[in-house]
């Protein structure tokens, strides 16, 4: 097959989670056979924008064409990215397709890629990556494109993919017929978390004792993470235990300031790290230093990091708003309502109950190696090209 995907963002990027996917979807298709390109965005990639005489880099196999994004900072604070050029490109490339993969429904790239799918009759997937809800940030903009273009580019659409049988549902209620979704999850690369870190490295980093109980944190500095919850639970337990520690790690969208305030009315200031983003070996040393992950989001359809944290040993602690809730209450670790005295409650049952600590560490391990694995669902997605596709 010749694929198409078109992401916001790709590697060597760190906006999101999105272009980690895209990566490693594209990857795994390389290696099957498939002839992979990708159009995409040089969102904060600087120089590495620099392409060869085709407009194309070489990844892994995988063609790529990093389009200029016209501003960094609108693609950060509204994810909002507009690729010069790409119109252009697309109405002269996308015929020689087989099938497309739309990383991201609301977007200027989906507009295009629509428009010229349609008029050649190119099938493509789309795959929502958790955006679909309307009652967050950004809503009433959300309602406006779909009334515009987005209901349209659904329904076009010849499958969907959604993460969770909840997102599932969310496409359901934008029109989707049931019989053009399929479910299937997000992954991890394994090969990450072959060789990890020892420990200690991280603890040394920022001057952290090895008596020290360490909370951790990764992802965006943002209100819908439920941050504010997390700080709060934790001051709660701080009055009363002296060994332990809350590591918040990860860039600021727009939260971060707020945060820092709120730390400082709690008078929690010596007792809470804020690393910023960490990345590769380092983010890896934070997990393996950890006593446990916590995740306390208003809302998340499919956290990655989740299964970070069970591939390097560690038991989470999630809200009910979480998607993958049901594979996390009581075999990886601890479900709870969004409420702080819960939430610091079951933090700190993980912390006093070594057994339990072990036996979520010791089956999170096993989940990740066993379903969600980058070549198992590879697989799961080819098979959708092959009933999508044009051949």
């Amino acid at each position: 097959m010749r694929i198409l995907y078109v992401t916001p963002t790709f590697v060597p990027s760190h906006f999101g989670g999105v272009k980690e996917v895209s990566y490693q979807l594209s990857k795994n298709m390389v290696q099957r056979g498939h002839d992979v390109v990708v159009f995409t965005t040089d969102a904060d990639i600087g120089k590495f924008r620099l392409k060869d005489i085709s407009g194309m880099r070489n990844i892994s196999g995988i063609k790529v064409r990093y389009f200029k994004n016209i501003s960094n900072l609108l693609a950060w604070r509204y994810r909002l990215f507009l690729p010069v050029g790409l119109s252009l490109v697309t109405r002269k490339n996308l015929r020689s397709f087989d099938i497309i993969h739309l990383h991201d429904i609301r977007s200027f790239q989906s507009i295009i890629t629509h428009h010229y799918a349609k008029k050649y009759n190119i099938p493509y997937i789309i795959q929502a990556h958790g955006s679909l809800a309307t009652y967050f940030t950004k809503g009433p903009l959300k309602k406006i494109f779909d009334r515009l273009w987005g209901y349209k580019i659904l329904k076009d659409a010849a499958k969907v993919i959604a993460l969770t049988p909840t997102e599932a549902e969310q496409y359901k209620s934008m029109g989707v017929s049931e019989e053009k979704i399929e479910i299937v999850p997000n992954g991890i690369d394994l090969t990450e978390f072959e060789n990890l870190p020892a420990r200690g490295i991280f603890r040394k980093k920022y001057g952290l004792q090895d008596n020290q109980k360490l909370i951790l944190y990764l992802g965006r500095i943002h209100k819908i993470k439920g941050l504010d919850i997390l700080i709060k639970a934790f001051a709660g337990m701080a009055r009363d235990l002296d060994n332990i520690k809350l590591v918040i790690a990860g860039p600021d969208d727009g939260y971060l300031t707020e945060l820092k305030a709120l730390i400082t009315e709690l008078g929690i200031e010596d007792r809470v790290v804020l690393t910023g983003p960490l990345y590769g070996r380092d983010k890896l040393e934070a997990y393996i230093d950890a006593e446990v992950y916590v995740l306390s989001s208003i809302y998340e359809t499919f956290p990655v990091t989740v299964l970070e944290a069970c591939a390097c040993g560690l038991p989470v602690v999630v809200t009910d708003r979480c998607g993958i809730a049901n594979l996390v209450d009581g075999q990886i670790g601890l479900v709870i309502p969004y409420d702080k005295e819960y939430l610091g409650s079951a933090i700190l049952q993980i912390l006093s109950n070594d057994q339990m600590r072990r036996g979520f560490a010791e089956r999170g391990r096993s989940l990740v190696r066993e379903k969600f694995n980058w070549e198992k669902i590879a697989g799961q997605v080819e098979k959708i090209y092959l009933c999508a596709g044009k051949f």
